[in-house]
């Protein structure tokens, strides 16, 4: 299978043949429908030495994941060849206190380490993914998995700054999302979802982005020194995401 490799530390990523992996008792294989590129891959591509907790190159990047189960291991039940399913990103040990609280993410032996992201692991940026155990997948549904990619990642960073300050919202309150790139309108999303009361203002510099905001039936202000107590836009320009009158 085709795999996009980092090869070595300061060189370039490469595409390249290597083994189709074979699951083992309790992992399965993904073939992959979507694997998303997020700025942390820029960040291990770029990398001018090892990483603190990375293996050594090559390997596999990619960690926001979608796509179809092609085999399960010995033991495996709950999911079935052909099924659309999205991988979630933070593998951890499985064993300590935070991973036994479903809290992988914040791993005490490992740091939530997953695909692509050292520890051992190769991404998802290949034909196939092997995950290491079905904990990790989630029945996508009737969701395209070449587009759900994105929220094994994405989605969830912005979900989960929703979800800290969602007591504060309903009605008559506000919400500023800053920022109206990828995850600020996956942002703008979730709060529609999760709180439909709230006012979201999105801010940003980009008209482009404060345009596609207001697409989305929120308010748009756009950033700047000017734009203090005083800068938010009236009701009749905010929509069309215009600038502030002079």
């Amino acid at each position: 299978m085709r795999a996009f490799q980092l090869v070595g530390w300061r060189q370039s990523p490469e595409l390249r043949e290597v083994p189709v992996p074979e699951p083992g008792p309790g992992q399965v294989l993904v073939k992959v429908a979507g694997a998303g590129a997020c700025h942390s891959d820029l960040h291990i591509m770029q990398a001018p030495a090892p990483l603190p907790g990375f293996t050594d190159p090559p390997f596999t990047l990619g960690h926001e994941n979608a796509g179809w189960v092609e085999r399960l291991g010995p033991g495996v039940t709950g999911f079935e060849p052909g099924g659309p399913v999205i991988v979630y990103g933070s593998w951890g040990c499985g064993i300590c206190a935070n991973c036994r609280q479903g809290r992988e993410n914040y791993c005490q032996n490992l740091g939530g380490q997953g695909p692509g992201l050292g520890g051992g692991h190769d991404g998802g940026m290949a034909e196939y993914l092997l995950v290491p155990a079905a904990r990790y997948l989630v029945r996508l549904g009737t969701l395209d998995p070449r587009q759900a990619a994105p929220l094994s990642d994405a989605g969830l960073t912005s979900y989960h700054a929703v979800k800290r300050s969602l007591h504060l919202l309903g009605p008559g309150s506000t919400a500023v999302v800053i920022g109206a790139g990828g995850l600020g309108q996956m942002t703008i999303q979730i709060l529609r979802a999760l709180s439909a009361a709230t006012t979201v203002v999105a801010v940003d510099t980009d008209a482009g982005k404060l345009e596609t905001a207001t697409r989305m039936r929120d308010h748009a202000c756009p950033a700047g020194k000017d734009q203090g107590a005083g800068g938010v836009l009236p009701p009749a320009t905010r929509r069309r995401g215009l600038p502030a009158p002079a």
